[in-house]
């Protein structure tokens, strides 16, 4: 029967082991596999914004979400699947904070105006009733 407490024996252990860690290690980083539906989610809330009008009322906002969804698209073409998935992430978030940033200030832009045309009505009514 062979020893395997041998000093060469060690040494092939390691190797086997180192071996086996680097292919555990390839099969991990391997198995990523691309984030196709987020980017597909985040393009969508980026138009969303920019239809919502996010390039006059949140454009700092959007301009975050544009950039950070170029990032997204930069990582995919470099296969970096988790830094795309994240960076898609963000992108969408943006681009939703500037979407409902967008519909808050139409929103109050129209509560002004409403209120602005309410008073020139008083002013009229009361002008006439004199």
């Amino acid at each position: 029967m062979k020893k395997l407490n041998t000093p060469g024996s060690h040494h092939v252990m390691r190797v086997i082991g180192a071996s086996v860690a680097a292919a555990f290690l390839l099969a991990a980083c391997s198995s990523v596999s691309p984030p196709i539906e987020q980017m597909a989610v985040s393009r969508a809330a980026v138009n969303t914004a920019s239809n919502a009008g996010a390039t006059e009322f949140a454009p700092v906002l959007l301009k975050s979400a544009m950039d950070k969804m170029a990032a997204a698209e930069l990582a995919m073409t470099r296969k970096e699947y988790v830094k795309a998935g994240e960076l898609a992430e963000q992108a969408q978030v943006d681009a939703q904070l500037a979407a409902a940033s967008s519909r808050s200030a139409k929103a109050q832009k129209a509560a002004e105006t409403v209120q602005e045309d309410s008073r020139v009505l008083r002013k009229e009514i009361d002008r006439q009733s004199k």
